[in-house]
């Protein structure tokens, strides 16, 4: 790219606003910014006016003037979307739309992959029941739901009984407002651009339970070209469906990593993904040999760019630039790694009346000073935010760090020394439950509805 092109960041925040001032400083790199922060007041008062085709519009009229020649974004919510609307407004190299949207629309993706890859999906149904109406009887407890849009696994969680399922399905006036004001701008482009047969996204979505591992593929896709990047191992906090921290080199013996690159090329290439990074989430269950797909990204993993730096000397983030100028991924800029082995560290509380305590200022350059290379990023909230964070993801993450190590015994014991620093628990301690008894594993996914047949209990989830 050459630096006279400026290219658009959406939704710039976290590890793509401290990746992308890197890039500038590095590389001369020329960028604008625009969209906004969810978690953040007051900028996140514009969801009440937002309209994702208005928001468009206004940058589409901007970018002559501006010289923008490309745009990205990493941003689950809104930005991939906006991203894609406004490339192909332009006619600039970029994700095409109806892919984004059928990798986002859970219950479609499902449908797709239960076409393409049956093997590795799980049987699935939609909640045939809109937000805050009864509960229909019958159904095959356990299950887990989801939302059949959303992000950050908000919402998303395993229910063991039917009194289980009406309690998470309850919402207040101000909930039903926030979750419709953050669907709807993807509900209108489903029904333009997929066909009006696809079922809403104003609903939730049931899938059987898978009690395994949890994994992530990274990958780019360039004129239809699917190439692996990576896989980043997800470990949870024991017994919850809570990430406790990211880490790489992955423990995943590298065949199951190739059929997972293989399950991702039938179903990218199926949905019309020829452009643009991708990150798949997987279970792999060692004793059965199944992999099981848990949903498709259809933009980077910001979180892990860092991580496959430090260990790979790859930039998902310069990747995501070349890519939005049309060039090819493999030039993208790489450098020597760093670490042997490096993780992104997750920091919870899994009870509302936990005291959680923010690191002073002190204690921020104690960290600074002893750990140059790590990163620190703090969660503030306002207690009506916490408490809707423990409703609707079952905890609150009030930071994160992200270290690397020669190894991965060097790597906790930097965890260990970080996190005294911070005064926080180092997320490797179990403080959650212990986990339930492996569960039995789950049959041969076959047509969407059967979920009686797999009445199973769960370790972690999406």
């Amino acid at each position: 790219m050459p630096p006279t092109d400026r290219t658009l960041l959406l939704f710039n925040h976290d590890w793509d606003a401290v990746a992308h001032q890197r890039l500038a400083s590095t590389q001369g790199l020329r960028f604008d910014e625009d969209g906004f922060d969810l978690f953040t007041f007051p900028s996140n008062a514009r969801l009440a006016w937002f309209d994702i085709a208005r928001f468009v519009d206004g940058l589409a009229r901007r970018a002559p003037a501006r010289g923008w020649s490309a745009v990205v974004s990493s941003h689950e919510q809104f930005g991939a979307l906006a991203a894609a609307l406004l490339a192909e407004r332009m006619g600039w190299p970029g994700t095409p739309v109806a892919a984004i949207l059928a990798c986002q629309h859970k219950f479609y993706a499902r449908q797709v992959l239960q076409r393409v890859a049956p093997e590795a999906n799980v049987p699935f149904q939609l909640l045939d029941a809109e937000y805050g109406a009864p509960i229909p009887a019958g159904l095959p407890y356990p299950l887990f739901v989801k939302p059949v849009k959303a992000a950050f696994s908000v919402l998303a969680r395993r229910v063991d009984n039917h009194a289980g399922l009406h309690r998470h399905t309850r919402f207040g006036a101000w909930e039903l407002w926030v979750i419709r004001r953050l669907v709807e701008p993807f509900e209108r482009l489903v029904r333009e651009r997929l066909g009006p047969g696809v079922p809403s996204a104003h609903r939730m979505l049931l899938e059987a339970p898978v009690a395994a591992d949890q994994f992530n593929l990274d990958g780019v896709v360039f004129n239809g070209d699917v190439r692996a990047i990576g896989v980043v191992d997800a470990i949870m906090f024991p017994g919850t469906q809570a990430f406790m921290r990211h880490q790489i080199p992955s423990a995943l013996p590298a065949a199951v990593q190739a059929r997972a690159l293989d399950v991702a090329r039938r179903f990218l290439l199926a949905v019309g993904f020829t452009h643009g990074l991708f990150n798949m989430e997987f279970f792999y269950d060692a004793a059965s040999d199944r992999l099981t797909v848990i949903e498709f990204n259809p933009r980077m993993a910001s979180q892990y760019s860092d991580l496959y730096q430090r260990v790979l000397g790859v930039d998902l983030h310069a990747i995501e630039i070349a890519l939005a100028h049309g060039q090819d991924p493999d030039t993208a800029p790489r450098s020597a790694p760093t670490a042997g082995a490096a993780a992104s560290f997750v920091y919870r509380a899994f009870d509302p009346a936990d005291r959680v305590t923010l690191p002073d200022a002190a204690q921020r350059q104690a960290f600074a000073s002893a750990f140059p290379d790590g990163l620190l990023f703090r969660y503030p909230k306002s207690r009506g935010s916490i408490q809707r964070d423990f409703k609707w993801l079952g905890s609150y993450r009030y930071g994160i760090t992200h270290l690397g190590g020669r190894d991965a015994d060097d790597l906790r014991q930097r965890c260990e020394a970080a996190s005294a620093l911070l005064g926080w628990p180092a997320p490797y301690a179990e403080v959650a439950a212990p986990p339930a008894a492996h569960a039995p594993v789950l049959p041969a996914a076959g047509d969407p509805v059967p979920l009686a047949a797999c009445n199973r209990s769960m370790e972690v989830a999406s």
